[in-house]
């Protein structure tokens, strides 16, 4: 230290320092555990207070809807008819109109009759009830509206089916795919006790035919493989062109370059590819139900085994091996593993199916 013209030294031993340092380092970390448990005290009551809000709403919630129940039945009858006017507004906005009415012919139960003098009854048995009574005969009356629309949209798919020869019966019950299912057994039921109301079973048994025939519709042959103009021979007798003898043939015929592509008829799963005898290069799909659709002479193939395949999808390429004269494609339609005239699928089906389809484009709309 300078001062007046003269100069001190003060020395600061070792000790005096480590003491000086150790202190300092205690008085940081007593800060610091300080602050942390600042934080974590505030962290703790934001949390506490956010559940205790949560558990409030839950509560305020349990307590409106049993001041609701206390208030009158029919006040919450008449939020649970809102409900139902929801639900059908937004089903027949992708559906349609429901069928309200029974055509002749059509089995499915008609409650309206019968709801009128139910609600009667219910409301001087249970004063109070009338409303709950009358929105349980509504819902019954959707679920036959239903079913009824499931039964029309089934009928429409198997006439569809018989109008190309086809036996609705055999297409639905014998698919592969029954073949691989499975999963836990989830039982549905409509009462407490695990009953389950017919008109419920009876909408859950159309809704599945219904399924089953519309997805039928999807395996029937209906996309030319290739060009119709270019078909060089037909389906039945003909004269053979390699002995000039009386033959029969078939499939159908499509003359083109080689290379030309070759697309699936419909939609299916390629059950085989690879060489058969007299067909050279070859593939078979499957659609279900005993149907299946098989191109030859291919030059090159662009599926294989196991796959799915969509209806025009390109499979292979038009070539000429096996017993062949030249570059075509054979196509051929065979149900339950008899041959059958291909022309009128291809020719018939886009239009048949169209109309078969209707409703259901409706509702993927």
């Amino acid at each position: 230290m300078r001062s007046q013209g003269q100069v001190r030294f003060i020395k600061i031993s070792a000790r005096l320092q480590m003491i000086a340092a150790g202190a300092a380092v205690l008085l940081l970390g007593a800060w610091l555990v300080t602050m942390a448990a600042m934080a974590i005290a505030s962290f703790t009551a934001t949390h506490d207070r956010i559940a205790l809000l949560d558990r409030e709403a839950r509560v305020t919630s349990a307590e409106s809807r049993v001041s609701s129940y206390r208030h009158g039945v029919e006040g919450v009858a008449s939020d649970l008819a809102r409900r139902q006017d929801f639900i059908e507004k937004m089903v027949e906005a992708h559906v349609g109109d429901l069928p309200a009415d029974a055509k002749p012919g059509e089995t499915v139960s008609n409650s309206a009759a019968a709801a009128a003098d139910t609600v009667h009854k219910v409301g001087l048995a249970v004063p109070g009830a009338a409303g709950l009574a009358r929105l349980e005969m509504r819902q019954l009356a959707f679920v036959e509206k239903l079913t009824r629309l499931a039964d029309r949209r089934a009928a429409q798919a198997a006439g569809a089916m018989r109008r190309l020869g086809l036996d609705p019966a055999s297409l639905t019950s014998a698919s592969p795919d029954r073949a691989a299912m499975g999963g836990p057994l989830l039982l549905l039921a409509t009462s407490a006790d695990g009953a389950l109301d017919p008109r419920f079973r009876r909408l859950g048994a159309s809704l599945a035919r219904m399924s089953a025939l519309e997805h039928g519709l999807q395996g029937i042959p209906q996309v030319l493989p290739a060009s119709l103009q270019y078909i060089s021979s037909g389906f039945g007798f003909r004269a053979d062109p390699f002995t000039g003898q009386g033959a029969f043939h078939a499939g159908l015929d499509f003359r083109g370059p080689v290379g030309a592509p070759i697309y699936a008829a419909a939609k299916g799963r390629v059950s085989f590819a690879g060489i058969r005898s007299g067909y050279g290069n070859c593939i078979e799909i499957s659609h279900g139900g005993g149907l299946l659709t098989r191109y030859a002479h291919m030059s090159a193939f662009r599926a294989a085994i196991g796959q799915e395949v969509a209806a025009g999808q390109v499979i292979g390429a038009i070539g000429s091996t096996g017993r062949s004269t030249g570059p075509h494609l054979h196509f051929e339609v065979r149900i339950n593993d008899r041959p059958v005239n291909p022309r009128p699928f291809l020719e018939a089906a886009p239009h048949v199916l169209e109309e078969a389809r209707g409703p259901a484009a409706a509702i993927r709309g």
